[in-house]
């Protein structure tokens, strides 16, 4: 048997309409098969903690191998997978098309899909992965919920854990008082009739974390684009569903799939692409939806047409060239390359965008950030999230840049929080949501 496969990896639809993917019994076989094969390699054992609990499993077991362990001792390798496609992407020599057919993220979805429907998922869970309900009322009372949600707020941090299970220590995400739409709506960008025309029209999907939270992002970019002749617009018809996915809500996903690429069908339809600023959303467009719809027509057109924000600036850089007027960054860049941007397969874009910039000084750092969206937040996966994201800290950190960012802003959220627990002389650098806001910054405009 030969080991590793030389054609390029390629995922298979999930077949979460069938009865068999629910069946207690063929998913079990299913785990033992994969589960056997990772413990014979054991390729995968630095990169998250699951596959350290595996291999704990196997060689405290009463042989030594896969068949004394318990199945109900898997639940502990499913709930420290984060799904960040790493051992997929970047491990696994036995991916398809090779003969053993590994897909471990899709297994762990699969195993919590099976969970959701035969236990339901738990009412805490569920309100956390509802984000456009959470992000609505939170932007109408962001003061309120920012001070409730503050780690200072001993009395309601606490609170929070004990009723959503949220880790009193965890840094949240704040809310912004308006929403990324609201902000646009306020005040569009004006296209740049300087500028070369580039003869693009995009849509910005403003997803969840853009359009509730750090809206900095979404400005940069309309900006960053117009500046650049590219007509731009704003759109949020419904968040992506990572965070239900993370949960195995497939049917909900599948409804947000169906919801969204009919919205921006039309857009399509009249020649704008859609970029995505926040890599998960866009892994979820580009890859994770078409695997979910494989019959849906207007999914598949979607996924063509959606490009991450990087890959998409890159490209106008590539093809038709950036519109002039940047000046230098002041300070140098320490630039953490996202689980969810790798898993795009795109290469580094995010780093060549900031290599666009004059005079830039970047540093990049290729390692996971250890926060896994809302599982890095839980009580129990927090403080293995901090441990994880210390190696990549580490690095950011004696890069002893100005800025650090992340093209994932939940993973440059937690970060910070890694490099503020690692402490040392060094200077804390100041975090950006994302290298378009760099870019913006350079071209002389400010972001909310």
């Amino acid at each position: 048997m030969r080991e590793g496969s030389l054609e390029a990896p390629i995922r298979h639809p999930l077949d979460w309409r069938s009865a068999d993917f629910y069946d207690d019994a063929k998913l079990d076989a299913e785990m033992r098969r994969v589960f056997d094969i990772c413990h014979t390699c054991r390729r995968c054992f630095n990169l998250c903690d699951s596959f350290p609990r595996l291999f704990d499993l196997i060689d405290e077991s009463k042989s030594g191998e896969l068949d004394t362990v318990a199945s109900a001792d898997f639940k502990r390798v499913v709930d420290a997978c984060t799904l960040c496609d790493m051992c997929f992407m970047s491990k696994c020599p036995y991916v398809p098309p090779h003969e053993f057919n590994i897909d471990f993220p899709h297994l762990i979805l699969r195993y919590r899909a099976v969970e959701a429907k035969k236990n339901g998922v738990p009412a805490a869970d569920r309100a956390l992965a509802d984000a456009d309900r959470n992000g609505k009322w939170a932007t109408l009372i962001s003061g309120a919920v920012n001070w409730a949600t503050r780690r200072e707020n001993t009395m309601m941090r606490g609170l929070e854990e004990k009723v959503a299970g949220l880790d009193r220590n965890a840094e949240l995400p704040k809310y912004a008082s308006k929403t990324l739409e609201a902000q646009a709506a306020a005040h569009p960008p004006m296209r740049d009739e300087s500028a070369p025309a580039k003869a693009r029209k995009a849509v910005l999907y403003a997803t969840c974390y853009g359009d509730y939270n750090d809206t900095s992002i979404g400005m940069s970019a309309l900006g960053v684009l117009a500046r650049n002749g590219v007509e731009t617009k704003v759109v949020h018809p419904a968040c992506c569903g990572m965070p239900k996915l993370e949960q195995g809500m497939l049917d909900e996903v599948a409804e947000a799939a169906r919801k969204v690429a009919a919205a921006f069908a039309p857009y399509i339809d009249q020649g704008y692409d859609i970029v995505a600023p926040v890599p998960s959303c866009a892994l979820m467009l580009k890859f994770e939806w078409p695997l979910i719809l494989p019959e849906d027509e207007s999914v598949k057109r979607l996924a063509e047409a959606t490009f991450d924000l990087s890959e998409y600036v890159v490209d106008i850089a590539r093809k038709e060239g950036l519109a002039e007027g940047m000046a230098p960054l002041d300070g140098g860049v320490a630039f953490h390359v996202s689980c969810h941007s790798r898993a795009q397969n795109i290469g580094q874009k995010g780093a060549e965008l900031l290599a666009l910039i004059p005079q830039a000084d970047v540093a990049v750092v290729e390692r996971c950030s250890g926060h896994g969206g809302a599982w890095g937040y839980k009580k129990g996966n927090f403080e293995t999230a901090m441990k994880v994201g210390k190696p990549a800290a580490r690095q950011l950190q004696n890069a002893d840049k100005k800025h650090v960012v992340s093209e994932c802003p939940l993973a440059g959220l937690h970060i910070e929080q890694v490099i503020e627990a690692l402490g040392g002389e060094t200077p804390r650098p100041e975090r950006v949501g994302h290298p378009i806001v760099l870019m913006a910054r350079a071209y002389g405009m400010a972001s909310s």
